[in-house]
């Protein structure tokens, strides 16, 4: 504490104690660091009618700077001296800063972490001056998890540790580079030259981590998916950029090389979400139906099957394609819920056909089962219970999966097909030729038919090559015993063609759309009386 008032030359210490003299704030006029640096300041305020005013202030070099907090007290309300209090929080600050920084500095690279790459953007954003002058890029390392996996937890850190070095070595001063996630780091571009620079950048940091990382015995080559994503004047949040580039990275994984942020494929992704979220709704609720599609002996052109569809309606009234729905209900596991749904659905709709024509309609329904299903979920037992929860026997149930289900896990698939054939159900390949097909399967597999895609059976009669298709596959099926079901007939003329190949049974609008189940019936009733 000091005494301080005016004087000849400005302002002078009149009196101060030993712990004043000791911080090294002077005590005389010319002597004084205190006076050289706050003397206008405290001229004003011994000029002023203010009791009392309270500042910070810095002092000394950057190095050892020390921070008081001073408070100028008058001794009475006429005095022209007051009183300084200098309370030094040098120590507080520092700790405080260096906590912070820690805070905010991951402790494996020494990079800033997420939370300050979000702190330096959002500070880039709120400066404005061109928001194309600044781009995000986000780096996912491929299949990293495997080095953890086979060389352990410490070779991993080593090897960010080099990614990091690399991906900074690719970068200039002004850019800021940013661990933002176990195997992701982030990237605050400045752009001087356009847009074209960030990825020109990009190039820049696949080429470093091109070269393979060394080891101990191993030589690991770490490829990377870079998305990028550009600074714009709607854009006020730092989440939503970085968000945009990390959607960007899945795109990358996807194409093989770094892309840029699309707002259509986001928008898109975004629909795909808001679908999910209503779906499974649906799916707890009840909100879904199957439709039926009758599918015809080709020979007599009696209906002998309906293959079971599924269709929603969304709750405000918008009826969503299959092809919207069923992709998302298969990349969220809501196709395990929905398929499950799917095979009650039918199974009571046929018992209810039953009980309606007096013992037996005389037909079969035909479930779809997806690829991610049979991963999934158990299926086998899942056919038995709809089928014993509604007292019908497995002959009434034909059970459809494509070729891409045989591929994913070709044991499980076999293991679940042999299970459903016990069963005594009728098991078939949906769109034959349009997928990987290996003839072993239909050699080994247990299946009764094969369905012929409607891309080769539309416009068949004006092509040579699909109709040389289609008999390729009917002669294939006749050499295995299978039967055969073409979709997509729409003229009674491609019918007859497809009989006098030889195709086994017939679906298409030549019949009849898909139908709402009483409707179904009442077309069953209808053609085969």
């Amino acid at each position: 504490m000091a005494l301080i008032g005016p004087g000849t030359k400005g302002v002078v210490i009149a009196a101060a104690n030993s712990a004043f003299r000791r911080a090294g704030l002077g005590s005389g006029e010319g002597q004084s660091p205190l006076i050289q640096h706050l003397g206008d300041r405290l001229s004003q305020f011994l000029a002023s009618d203010n009791d009392r005013e309270e500042f910070s202030w810095e002092f000394g070099s950057a190095v050892d700077c020390r921070h008081f907090r001073v408070v100028l007290a008058r001794r009475s309300a006429k005095s022209t001296h007051c009183f300084i209090t200098l309370t030094d929080h040098t120590g507080e600050l520092r700790t405080e800063r260096n906590l912070r920084r820690e805070m905010m500095t991951d402790s494996l690279t020494g990079l800033p972490n997420r939370a300050s790459f979000s702190e330096r953007l959002e500070e880039r954003i709120s400066a404005g001056g061109g928001a194309t002058r600044y781009a995000v890029l986000v780096i996912d390392l491929d299949r990293f998890s495997r080095v953890n996996a086979c060389m352990g937890s410490m070779a991993g850190d080593e090897l960010l540790i080099t990614v990091a070095r690399r991906v900074k070595g690719a970068l200039r001063a002004v850019d800021v580079l940013a661990r933002t996630g176990g195997d992701e780091f982030g990237i605050l571009l400045t752009l001087e030259q356009g847009a074209g620079e960030a990825d020109q950048v990009a190039q820049r940091i696949e080429t470093a981590l091109a070269s393979p990382f060394r080891m101990s015995d191993f030589e690991i080559r770490v490829a990377c998916s870079i998305g990028i994503a550009f600074g714009s004047d709607e854009i006020d949040d730092p989440e939503d950029l970085i968000r945009h580039a990390q959607f960007a990275v899945k795109r990358s994984k996807a194409s093989g090389h770094a892309e840029r942020y699309q707002t259509l494929a986001f928008d898109a992704e975004r629909a795909a979400f808001g679908i999910e979220t209503e779906l499974r709704r649906a799916i707890e609720q009840g909100g879904l139906r199957l439709t039926y599609q009758p599918i015809c002996d080709l020979a007599s052109g009696r209906i002998v099957a309906f293959e079971s569809l599924a269709r929603w309606t969304g709750e405000n009234g918008q009826e969503y394609s299959p092809n919207d729905f069923i992709p998302v209900a298969e990349e969220s596991g809501l196709i395990v819920p929905l398929g499950r749904w799917a095979l009650n659905e039918a199974a009571r709709t046929l018992r209810e056909w039953d009980i309606r024509a007096g013992g037996g309609c005389g037909v079969k329904f035909a479930v779809n089962l997806s690829a991610i299903q049979l991963h999934r979920d158990d299926v086998a037992p899942a056919v038995e219970s709809a089928l014993m929860a509604h007292r019908l026997a497995g002959s009434r149930f034909t059970l459809e999966l494509t070729e891409s289900a045989l591929i994913m896990d070709p044991q499980r698939v076999a293991d679940t097909m042999h299970a459903l054939k016990q069963l005594g159900t009728t098991l078939a390949m949906d769109d034959f030729g349009t997928g990987y097909s290996n003839l072993a399967y239909l050699q080994k597999l247990p299946i009764d038919v094969l369905k012929i895609d409607r891309s080769f059976v539309t416009g068949m009669l004006a092509d040579r090559d699909k109709i040389a298709i289609v008999r390729a596959i009917l002669s294939l099926a006749q050499a295995l015993g299978l039967d055969t079901t073409a979709e997509g007939i729409e003229t009674n003329e491609l019918a007859q063609t497809l009989t006098a190949l030889g195709c086994t049974f017939g679906q298409g609008y030549a019949y009849a759309r898909p139908l709402e189940a009483d409707a179904a019936y009442d077309f069953l009733m209808a053609s085969n009386t």
